[in-house]
């Protein structure tokens, strides 16, 4: 199953693309909704409601009157904080209740409108955000919902600003055309990367290795496609969690590399490890079986007592539009310090950063040369580090470096 989550601010267009999502067979659990549904009469939520903001916020008929209780608690932060600790729990539950009722091979997208606003993009495989200019939303409001200007603005501002949601999404889907170049986008969006992502979820298998060693521009995102990446891991591992970070050529900024993010999840044993493979692969991070350990430097090249401490689990991405890698490696273990060690050795002395990249140009030429990716690693780059490994060492003791804390934790 998939699980993804959608979200934007209001009049940006959720329900066209809920809308969509549902023709192409994903399932909807709308939480607008269900939160109308837990509050019917009858029900334990409304007598909450009542007990809490009186009776004056029931119409003649017994239903909840909306505007009666919006008017209570818009611009009250204190009321609003009391009707979100009514009603959040129960959506939460319901919501849940559908969700586990869902067949296992089935897509399901959460419609949530506060998803950035109470921290939930950790909790899908992908955080779905649909974004207009506020002046069309305003527009749309007004025209097409009746709304007053001063209500619908002020609806505007009590939301999420919209670079928090930008920070939150995987992906953004704009709104500022017509609904139907909106249309196009979903269904663009569900053939090209949602419907092959819960295919690999699925089977459990890999996306195919890419055919070529390419060296991509550094991309300044990096770093915050790589948070909301170990936010994700962070929660699905859950305790077992000692630490999260983001490794590789990718947490560098400013060096080039290949466009795929290297993150580490610390674990205190290889049966921690073992424990996740199926939280983390229902998410979307697929093991690779028979990359178990990482190639020894220093004193464990040559004494086989002590190779045991380079082994790991491995994991790539389900995802296409994203490719990451998640090294599993034991706190302590000289692989696990290596990771953090080689980063911050980068990060600190630039003239080892170019030296690297160098390295890697000279890598990616000789995989050009043998039509074989896996040779510019082996014959160019892992010679390189069996030199470095024993100078970044060296920098770590002249420097006192130790692990700085985590880009995330559990």
């Amino acid at each position: 199953m998939l699980k993804i989550g959608l979200s934007g601010g209001i009049g940006s267009g959720k329900s066209t693309v809920a809308a969509v999502f549902a023709e192409l067979g994903a399932l909807i659990v709308d939480s607008d909704k269900i939160a109308r549904e837990v509050v019917e009469p009858g029900t334990p939520g409304l007598a909450q409601l009542v007990e809490a903001f009186g009776a004056e916020i029931l119409a003649e008929d017994g239903t909840l009157d909306r505007p009666k209780l919006a008017a209570k608690v818009f611009g009250d932060d204190e009321a609003r904080a009391q009707l979100n600790a009514i009603t959040h729990p129960l959506v939460a539950a319901r919501s849940q209740e559908l969700v586990e009722a869902a067949p296992p091979e089935q897509v399901v997208v959460r419609d949530i409108p506060l998803l950035v606003e109470l921290g939930l993009a950790p909790f899908f495989s992908l955080a779905v955000i649909v974004e207009a200019p506020p002046e069309e939303r305003l527009r749309r409001l007004t025209e097409a919902r009746g709304m007053s200007e001063e209500d619908a603005l002020a609806r505007i501002r009590s939301q999420a600003s919209d670079d928090a949601r930008r920070a939150a999404a995987d992906i953004v889907l704009d709104n500022s055309g017509s609904p139907e170049d909106l249309r196009a986008r979903v269904r663009e969006l569900w053939a090209e990367r949602i419907a092959p992502f819960h295919e690999h979820v699925l089977a459990r298998t890999p996306p195919p290795a890419p055919e070529a060693y390419v060296l991509a521009e550094p991309d300044p995102t990096w770093q915050a496609q790589a948070a909301r990446l170990i936010a994700r891991v962070s929660v699905a591992a859950g305790g077992k969690a000692v630490r999260a970070d983001h490794i590789g050529s990718t947490a560098v900024p400013g060096l080039a590399a290949k466009n795929v993010i290297d993150l580490q999840l610390t674990v205190a044993s290889l049966q921690d490890a073992d424990e996740l493979v199926e939280p983390l692969a229902a998410i979307g991070f697929i093991p690779v079986p028979g990359v178990d350990h990482d190639n020894p430097h220093g004193a464990a090249a040559s004494a086989d007592q002590d190779m045991s401490r380079w082994r790991k689990r491995f994991c790539v991405s389900a995802d296409p539009g994203r490719p990451a890698n998640l090294h599993l490696r034991v706190d302590g273990w000289p692989n696990q310090r290596f990771a953090l060690l080689f980063r911050d050795w980068l990060r600190a002395a630039p003239a080892v950063a170019d030296e690297y990249l160098a390295v890697k140009q000279r890598a990616a030429a000789r995989a050009r040369e043998t039509d074989n990716p896996a040779d510019g690693d082996d014959q160019v780059k892992e010679p390189w580090f069996a030199t470095a490994y024993p100078r970044a060492v060296r920098w770590a003791q002249e420097t006192g470096w130790s692990p700085a804390p985590a880009s995330s934790g559990p």
